[in-house]
């Protein structure tokens, strides 16, 4: 080999491995994704798959996230969280309430009628966790969303028009206030998660379910149903809690640009769009209700009172519970209240 070939073949050489070692400085993270709703249903379609495209377009591609949906990953809806944290998946959505009492500052904002407006109460929910639940009640995993449904609302096969209507009547319920709060109203309540809700109703273990309107398309509800119950006013009868979470590890070994990349995309961002999305959706989905030739019930002012007074004491005991695990639970009331008020709520 001659001298300048030499030379040539080298160059060529340190070319090729500067290449190589940039490649290897722009790392290409997969991130699996996995939660409990199949994949027609709002929140995988219309939320954490876009969103997971928007964090491959900010990252040039350099973030893949693979969505596994309805559990297709194996376990029960109440074991996501563990497995974020336990590494089985990278990300996992779910209810927060799923796994009663483990995460109970967050249940302040399922309290009955604390929620206004759905936006501004995930807005609110998000700053406690920036602020102050991270450190503590989500210290095992990173949280990328903090959001709400819209007003939840009760289904039923026989009807709801009075608080006289709950005494005895069977109904699903997601979380621990929230079935604190059937039982306090008259009813009885049985805790599930959303999927178990058809074969509940259909052999009759449940007369009906509480959800949002914008979930019950993914379970074909108002066909298994035919009455709705809502209620008048600001105030919803309830909310539930709903997180992104990533297990911590792998969130801190992501490179720096990543992570921020993925913080930028998350967040108040994804928290306050999430819940919107599912606020937006309450309104086709009771389109389909109404096509059904289904009855829908609106409580008056007068009536949603006589629920707000039997619902007292749900409160008042979620803040002796508060109180024995040395959190100041009025003053989380407070504190909550004010927050969805300074966003709008």
């Amino acid at each position: 080999m001659n001298k300048r070939n030499f030379i040539k073949t080298t160059l060529s050489g340190f070319v090729a491995a500067a290449a190589l070692g940039g490649a290897a400085m722009a790392q290409e993270v997969t991130l699996r994704l996995h939660q409990f709703l199949p994949p027609p249903a709002p929140v995988p379609a219309q939320i954490l798959k876009p969103w997971g495209e928007n964090v491959k377009e900010a990252s040039g591609g350099r973030i893949e996230i693979q969505h596994f949906d309805a559990m297709s990953l194996g376990g029960r809806p109440p074991e996501l969280m563990d497995q974020a944290r336990d590494g089985v998946v990278d990300l996992a959505m779910t209810v927060v309430g799923y796994t009663p009492g483990r995460f109970p500052r967050t249940e302040v904002f399922e309290l009955p009628f604390m929620m206004t407006d759905p936006v501004a109460t995930a807005k609110a929910y998000w700053e406690m966790v920036e602020t102050d639940w991270q450190s503590n009640e989500y210290a095992d995993v990173k949280v990328l969303g903090a959001w709400v449904h819209g007003p939840g609302l009760i289904h039923t096969q026989d009807g709801v028009t009075s608080l006289d209507d709950m005494k005895g009547l069977t109904l699903r319920g997601p979380t621990r206030i929230i079935n604190d709060l059937l039982s306090e109203l008259g009813a009885e309540p049985v805790g599930m998660p959303l999927p178990a809700i058809p074969e509940a109703i259909s052999k009759g273990v449940v007369k009906g379910t509480v959800i949002p309107w914008e979930v019950t398309t993914a379970i074909r509800l108002s066909e298994l149903v035919g009455n709705h119950t809502e209620f008048s006013g600001d105030e919803a009868l309830y909310t539930a809690a709903i997180v992104l979470v990533m297990n911590k590890a792998k969130y801190e070994a992501l490179p720096d640009d990543l992570r921020a990349i993925l913080d930028a995309e998350s967040g108040a961002k994804l928290s306050a769009f999430a819940t919107q999305v599912m606020w937006d959706m309450d309104a086709p989905a009771r389109e389909i209700a109404v096509n059904a030739g289904n009855s829908i019930a609106t409580l008056d002012e007068a009536e949603v009172a006589r629920w707000k007074d039997a619902a007292q004491p749900v409160i008042e005991r979620w803040i002796a519970d508060m109180d024995a695990k040395g959190i100041d639970g009025a003053a989380l009331i407070d504190q909550a209240r004010s927050l969805i008020q300074k966003h709008g709520g």
